[in-house]
């Protein structure tokens, strides 16, 4: 299994606590010491399953908007977007438990327009008001045919956004940009005329799952 970066400290932290409560369970077995390890030996095995960075096989096209994140869909509707579009956009939000994978990908092909951050609370992701008042990056990637904006957007638990681009630079459909740490939310902003090809409550692949069909 394949290891995200984001996740090298903390297997290195787990790992020497295992470690050391092994040692202690080697040395003064005991109903508290084999507890304490089996309650390590779950910790580990959560953080690398966290942490998991799976290779996949991109087969996305140019009338196609890709799922930017593993999860579940949780809202789809018409709403107006003011950083960017400054108009009514067809939003769908993918909620991420931290059993999902957590590696952010690129939707479109092209090149980032913008790249913003936002300070701001620590809502619980499915929240209706997470998507405005959590902390978040809001992105829009622009090609020839069409401009598609997405957030990573903080939750309760996840307080730990990563977004490798910035405004300028060029991006490949399904390309990983970004992380976000234990659990949280997406946000992806469509034109109006797209198809939405995803329902509510649908488990979504990020790089592969078809959230929206350009007309």
């Amino acid at each position: 299994m394949r290891l995200h970066k984001e996740g090298y400290v903390y297997v290195a932290i787990t790992t020497a606590i295992l470690a050391a409560t092994a040692a202690w369970v080697y040395y003064a077995p005991s109903i508290g010491s084999w507890a304490l390890l089996a309650v390590g030996g779950t910790l580990w095995s959560a953080v690398l399953n966290f942490f998991r960075h799976p290779r996949r096989r991109i087969k996305g096209g140019i009338d196609e908007v890709l799922s930017p994140c593993d999860g579940k869909v949780v809202v789809i509707e018409k709403v107006y977007e003011p950083n960017y579009f400054k108009d009514e956009r067809r939003q769908v939000s993918i909620f991420m438990s931290p059993l999902d994978v957590h590696v952010n990908r690129v939707p479109i092909s092209g090149r980032v327009a913008m790249f913003k951050y936002f300070p701001g609370k620590y809502l619980v992701a499915w929240h209706p008001k997470s998507s405005t008042e959590n902390e978040q990056t809001f992105i829009v990637v622009e090609n020839e045919r069409v401009a598609v904006g997405f957030k990573q957007i903080a939750g309760a638990v996840a307080r730990r956004i990563k977004c490798y681009v910035k405004e300028g630079d060029g991006v490949a459909q399904g390309q990983e940009f970004g992380f976000i740490k234990f659990g949280s939310r997406m946000d992806v902003f469509l034109p109006l005329d797209a198809t939405v090809e995803v329902k509510l409550g649908q488990k979504t692949v990020g790089g592969i799952t078809v959230v929206g069909r350009l007309k």
